[in-house]
């Protein structure tokens, strides 16, 4: 028996640069092998990509799985018709994900969606991250645009926040939701501290996690990603 209503799965607003992000999906598409174990992303670009992937699979009957990286992903793959698979069941042979900024080194920032953990975990995990990213989201130094989002533990906040000022950062501020009163909660439980660093060096990512009570950062240092755009 299905259900008589599921959930919607629309992209909530506009998606900025569509065409050229459509470019970079067609690209991330063509990648896809039969028997493909994908572990996915969140951001307007993976949107994109996993509704061509989902035609992809319709078209040539390919037999793929994805790992879902966060809830509204999963809503998208089961509306779409494509089957999901856990890290707990099998491990993915590559993934794709966006970005918030990237700079000349292929350091990243992500997790404006607020998916850091899973999406962390998932880039891990997998043999390669492919990164899809529009003109955009390039950058000379990082937090030139958007701030490190850091995910803590609700009672290490205030901990958290004074270890994170003693790296040097400039500004930390408490992520507050929209729509809501009170803070942004992750799918893990947590909250969100927006942090920018005048200069962020190569232990920085590291440095952060340390700090007991973090959970993760959306900074990314050393994965093997591939910059696709």
């Amino acid at each position: 028996m299905e259900w008589n209503q599921k959930q919607k799965s629309e992209w909530n607003g506009d998606i900025i640069n569509r065409e050229q992000k459509e470019v970079v999906v067609k690209r991330i598409v063509d990648k896809i092998k039969d028997g493909d174990i994908i572990g996915v992303g969140t951001g307007s670009t993976a949107y994109l990509a996993t509704l061509a992937i989902s035609e992809r699979i319709k078209k040539e009957g390919l037999k793929v799985k994805v790992i879902p990286a966060a809830f509204e992903i999963e809503i998208l793959c089961s509306n779409l018709g494509i089957p999901m698979t856990t890290l707990n069941e099998a491990k993915p042979d590559w993934g794709y994900d966006g970005a918030d900024e990237v700079d000349p080194n292929g350091w990243l920032i992500k997790g404006r969606g607020g998916g850091l953990f899973k999406e962390k975990l998932i880039m891990s995990s997998s043999k390669i991250t492919y990164i899809l990213v529009d003109d955009s989201k390039f950058v000379n130094n990082l937090c030139e645009k958007f701030p490190i989002p850091v995910e803590c533990s609700p009672e290490a906040l205030n901990y958290v926040r004074e270890e994170i000022f003693e790296l040097g950062a400039s500004s930390i501020e408490l992520r507050l939701a929209k729509g809501k009163d009170g803070p942004v909660i992750t799918e893990s439980g947590n909250l969100i501290l927006d942090v920018i660093f005048g200069e962020v060096h190569e232990s920085l990512e590291i440095d952060l996690k340390s700090i007991t009570g973090v959970i993760e950062t959306g900074l990314c240092i050393g994965f093997n990603i591939e910059i696709v755009k």
